[in-house]
């Protein structure tokens, strides 16, 4: 990629950063969607209680498009990169999911590193902040031959036309032989990001959201009730689109910021509480969101996403605590591996939510574990919203189930 465009000009990142005092002030203030900030106290930290950052859908750059079960906002990372860190400087998400945290924080320049226990992440993230051009990518699918596969699963006839699964399976054969490069990468992306889904972009059959795969005899029923069987879908013709569209908001500036900080980005695997790969006081800024006790089966969604990477889903150690005190047990060991890694003054954001119908809010057990494990508590920030696409998606009103708030601590190493 070539630019002659300076960081200077990159118009996102106006925001400078403020310190401690600042932020509270901007918080106490903040009114840029209409409505003023409510300003409470719980377990002497203060919280504050707005609509931060927007909720529209599909209102953050387009290349973060790439569906991944229980991930926030793009505009919840930004709020923080751009207050409480510089240009250049290192941000982490131990938790990486989709790689929402990495992606805005190169957008905005800065430097990204990840990890995630599960090999599927860093599959998703790193083509996304290293993309190859729209022509690099057509040409690519152009040239492959998916006409015979070594093997096609009879039990995924379920998802997928009999030419589909062909495709499908070549496809894996040729990415499992030849991921050597940006294109493969970004191709092996978009075709996880495609296995399944709820509408004719999709290579399968109608079927769940693309962030929830169902197992095959669910599968089944769900083609009996809606008397389905599945079509034919040209999976190049859908990985193309599906590149055009991620692509379409990359300007000459992303280009730049791809080239500077997305060459350096990785994700490793493993366990959020041994980061290995970071030494210590390098980070500045930790935004993540981790499991939620036992609300999302994580290997269950992604057992198809697996099957396609050539990963064994049953041997991901996915967390999956069902006692709150457990999870503060876990959450206390990455609290304290985030201390190590933090530069002195540097900040966690820590987004939490609401769980077993509200009766649990875990940023209760979220602060003394953030303390336990050498951590300042600041603040607590309650982005609250009438819409969600949660609630929406899956047919329940807001204010009785489903997710309608961020809630996230924010902690400080001093």
């Amino acid at each position: 990629m070539q630019a002659t465009f300076d960081l200077g000009e990159e118009p996102d990142a106006q925001i400078t950063q403020v310190s401690g005092k600042q932020l509270h002030d901007q918080l106490a203030a903040f009114d840029e969607f209409g409505s003023s900030t409510i300003v409470e106290k719980s377990s002497g930290v203060p919280v504050y209680v707005n609509e931060f950052w927007t909720a529209k859908q599909r209102a953050a750059h387009s290349v973060h498009e790439v569906s991944y079960r229980a991930c926030f906002k793009p505009q919840l990372p930004r709020f923080f990169i751009e207050r409480l860190t510089e240009v250049g400087d290192l941000v982490l998400d131990p938790f990486t999911g989709r790689g929402t945290t990495l992606i805005e924080s190169v957008l905005l320049n800065r430097r990204a590193v990840g990890n995630d226990v599960n090999p599927i992440s860093s599959m998703l993230v790193v083509p996304r902040v290293t993309p190859p051009t729209l022509q690099a990518v057509g040409e690519r699918l152009a040239a492959l031959d998916l006409s015979e596969a070594e093997e096609t699963p009879e039990d995924l006839l379920t998802f997928y036309h009999p030419d589909t699964l062909r495709e499908i399976c070549a496809l894996r054969d040729h990415l499992g032989k030849h991921d050597t490069d940006i294109v493969d990468r970004w191709i092996r992306m978009t075709a996880t990001n495609r296995l399944t889904g709820h509408s004719p972009g999709f290579f399968s059959v109608y079927t769940m959201p693309p962030n929830q795969a169902v197992t095959v005899d669910r599968q089944k029923l769900i083609n009996e009730k809606r008397k389905q069987t599945p079509e034919y879908r040209d999976i190049k013709k859908l990985m193309l689109r599906k590149s055009k569209s991620l692509l379409k908001d990359v300007t000459p500036n992303n280009e730049l910021s791809f080239d500077r900080y997305g060459d350096g980005t990785k994700v490793a695997v493993g366990s959020a509480d041994a980061l290995r790969h970071i030494d210590d006081g390098n980070v500045s800024l930790v935004v993540t969101s981790p499991p939620f006790l036992d609300v999302v089966q994580y290997a269950t969604d992604n057992w198809l996403r697996c099957w396609f990477n050539g990963i064994d889903a049953d041997t991901i150690p996915i967390w999956n605590f069902r006692k709150a005190d457990d999870w503060q047990a876990a959450m206390t060991k990455v609290f304290a591996e985030l201390h190590r890694v933090l530069k002195p003054g540097g900040h966690v954001a820590f987004e939490v939510g609401e769980v077993k119908g509200g009766k649990v809010k875990l940023e209760d057990y979220v602060i003394p574990a953030g303390i336990d494990g050498g951590l300042e508590p600041e603040l607590v920030l309650i982005n609250a919203q009438e819409f969600t696409k949660t609630a929406n998606c899956w047919g329940v009103d807001n204010q009785t189930k489903g997710t309608n708030t961020n809630r996230i601590v924010l902690f400080q190493k001093r």
